[in-house]
């Protein structure tokens, strides 16, 4: 049975609210931390979403630039929406007010939690984005571990192949061991989420046990002439191999 609910957030940027408005309103800018977007402006345009095979199309409801946008889709009985308030603040920074509406299913309260704690670590890539990589060409990298790494204790072996024997925190110098030696500073840390922003990336790496999912990577890599389905894949082998 589905159950309605209603998630926000605040977060404050070191942008100016045109700077935020193109990374929420743009599709290069909503791929450069978020997942892949194309984005059809103005409203009744088209926000469009791809992950892998998947494509989910919204409508745009709102579009005041640079400080409104509403994203609304679904079903007559489920429908969802997304709102962005953006407010200049002193210095030429900004605040982003979040809000996102919907229905979830029977796991609900899993899912919710899920979203809670995704979208935190989604707006502070969105901060690392405009603080360091902001109109750079960006290529998302999006892969799966194998259904092996599903259980919580695979979280440690995923940082035991990374080249992690204990849990990094905030501000450390780390060099990873992926299907490259990457070096580079950890941005953010959960139980099961780790952040490193290189010269050149930010890599996540996300553990999804609590909704009973493999792990998996969603890494923005701002360089020119990345071939995504290469890095896709390349990330994709190197974690069955680190669950063989």
């Amino acid at each position: 049975m589905s159950r309605e609910f209603e998630l926000r957030k605040e977060v404050a940027l070191d942008a100016s609210p045109e700077q935020v408005w193109e990374a929420i309103a743009t599709g290069p800018g909503l791929t450069s931390w978020f997942m892949t977007h194309e984005v059809e402006p103005g409203v009744d345009g088209v926000v469009r979403l791809r992950v892998g095979d998947y494509v989910q199309e919204s409508r745009i409801s709102a579009w005041e630039p640079p400080n409104r946008l509403e994203v609304v889709g679904g079903t007559a009985d489920e429908p969802y929406a997304f709102e962005y308030l953006v407010e200049a603040r002193d210095g030429g920074s900004a605040v982003v007010r979040f809000a996102q509406s919907g229905f979830l299913g029977d796991n609900w309260e899993a899912e919710y939690e899920g979203m809670n704690v995704g979208w935190g670590h989604y707006f502070h890539t969105l901060d690392q984005y405009l603080r360091y990589f902001f109109g750079r060409p960006v290529t998302f990298v999006l892969a799966d571990g194998p259904q092996e790494s599903a259980p919580a204790e695979a979280w440690q072996r995923l940082l035991d192949a990374l080249g992690l024997g204990h849990r990094p925190v905030v501000g450390e110098q780390v060099r990873l061991t992926g299907p490259e030696r990457l070096d580079g500073v950890v941005d953010y840390v959960l139980d099961s989420f780790l952040g490193v922003r290189t010269a050149d990336g930010l890599y996540r790496f996300h553990g999804r046990a609590m909704l009973g999912m493999p792990v998996a990577v969603g890494h923005h890599v701002f360089l020119p002439d990345v071939d995504g389905e290469k890095e896709n894949e390349r990330w994709r082998t190197w974690m069955e191999g680190a669950f063989a």
